[in-house]
């Protein structure tokens, strides 16, 4: 009898009420540091003289390029090292790049510390930091906890991240825009250096607190380690490269992604131009953050979806693709609406609807992953997020450039330099910009819900008692 059948039942509970606990305030800290990055784009882009905040595109997109280029490494060492000593390094990592941002453009004496090069490239190596996060939680999540719940842990595990996103535009109204009678309570700056104390608070509890990997996957991975002919053979690339499900789960997320990067990085600029919603708005903030919690229902309700779906109809990869299917083309459906939207209740209504639609789909999205991947949870978890991510990249540097280009036209247009444009004529020209990008949103979503038609994790990449390397020794 297994170690994990012979525990007694309240430990099984409360080590994985612990699991999950960690990793959904991990979640929530990842979308906080974020979050509050697109809340600062435009009093960043004033601290380093910049006109608009599309001009800080390149910081955007260099997150997210050194997010994809060092997620599937991340990943692998996860595999190999295990997921808690790679976790603690990771958010230790990222919290000292959210407390650097905060020092930017700083003027000290005569010197300024950074201008945008030097966001460019801590940009790049928050991203570097970051990788590996969700891949890693996935690995985590599968050497703890039962398969029957693995899509209800994935939903609660985005569920609090869209949380913590959705809720960061009202906290920084709070603590950085102040109100008509208080002044702010912290400046921008300090927001960056307090989140990053946060991160690393948690860094410091999850290394003691945090339940080592069970008796009986160390065990397993023990035996696995003993048989594998070579260090070499750990990963199966050549099954990776060559898997139709992982490709078609790899465009599915790169499509969502970029459908849904608009959320997490022009949102909050783009409302404030469009409908005239204050940096100090309370009720603004909501709206802003409105996508991100409403999605964190679709990621609760997510795992349920596909419980009900299975036993309707008998099959639980089968629930999956009905509800990947259905759920994106519903979304699509809603940024279709979107584009016509006159005023900001219509507008991120519609979005938010659309934002619900793709964390109804992301435990579905993750469990296929440790269907497939198995022993490689964490690898295979990592390229479908690599190239989603690549989407991430996508949007937020072609998003800027179509505001830039707009904004660019207009002043041709007048004759007069893009500086030198009058702000209500920048504001129209900015507001077309992003508009311009909304409809390729629609078609992200009708790819990726095609996609779905061709996900099935039912073969895994190495086939049972084939194993090459799930070992996680040191976790």
């Amino acid at each position: 009898m297994t170690a994990a059948a012979t525990a007694p039942p309240t430990r099984l509970l409360r080590d994985h009420g612990r699991v999950l606990a960690f990793v959904c305030t991990l979640s929530m800290i990842t979308y906080l540091d974020r979050a509050c990055f697109s809340m600062a784009l435009r009093p960043i882009a004033g601290e380093l003289g910049l006109a608009d905040a599309s001009q800080l595109k390149w910081a955007i997109t260099a997150f997210a390029i050194a997010y994809a280029a060092f997620e599937i490494p991340a990943g692998a060492m996860g595999d190999r090292y295990g997921a808690k000593l790679m976790l603690t390094r990771i958010v230790i990592w990222w919290s000292a790049c959210t407390a650097l941002t905060g020092l930017i453009g700083l003027r000290v004496g005569g010197a300024v510390m950074g201008g945008v090069g030097a966001l460019i490239v801590l940009r790049f190596l928050f991203g570097a930091g970051e990788a590996g996060a969700y891949p890693n939680i996935t690995r985590a999540l599968h050497d703890r906890l039962p398969a029957r719940s693995w899509e209800t842990a994935q939903g609660l595990v985005f569920m609090s991240g869209r949380l913590a996103g959705g809720l960061t535009p009202f906290l920084w109204a709070v603590l950085v825009g102040g109100t008509a009678t208080s002044a702010p309570w912290i400046t921008w700056r300090g927001a960056f250096l307090l989140f990053g104390a946060i991160g690393v608070a948690w860094a410091v509890a999850f290394r003691l607190g945090f339940p080592d990997r069970p008796a009986e996957a160390a065990r397993r991975d023990k035996h696995e380690d003993e048989a594998r002919p070579s260090p070499h053979a750990a990963v199966p690339w050549k099954a990776l490269a060559t898997n139709r499900t992982l490709w078609a789960l790899c465009v599915m997320y790169l499509s969502v992604n970029y459908a849904w990067a608009f959320n997490l990085s022009y949102l909050p600029t783009y409302v404030e131009e469009r409908f005239g919603i204050g940096a100090d708005d309370r009720i603004g903030a909501i709206y802003k953050g409105a996508p991100l919690w409403v999605g964190a229902a679709g990621c609760l309700l997510g795992g349920p979806a596909v419980n009900g779906l299975a036993r309707l109809l008998g099959d639980r990869r089968r629930a999956r693709r009905a509800l990947g299917v259905s759920a994106l083309s519903l979304g699509a459906a809603c940024w279709w609406g979107a584009l016509g939207a006159t005023n900001v209740h219509a507008y991120c209504i519609l979005t938010s609807l659309a934002a619900f639609t793709i964390d109804l789909t992301l435990g579905a999205c993750w469990a296929s992953c440790q269907d497939l991947g198995r022993g490689h949870a964490a690898t295979t978890a990592a390229c479908m997020n690599t190239v989603g991510t690549l989407g991430n990249a996508l949007a937020g540097w072609l998003t800027g450039t179509l505001v830039e280009g707009s904004i660019a036209a207009k002043a041709a247009a007048l004759d007069v330099a893009p500086a030198a444009l009058a702000e209500a004529d920048k504001r129209i020209a900015a507001i077309a910009g992003y508009e311009s990008a909304f409809a390729t949103y629609v078609a992200a979503f009708v790819l990726a819900a095609a996609c779905w038609l061709l996900i099935d994790p039912s073969r895994p990449l190495v086939p049972d008692g084939r194993e090459s390397g799930s070992a996680s020794p040191t976790d």
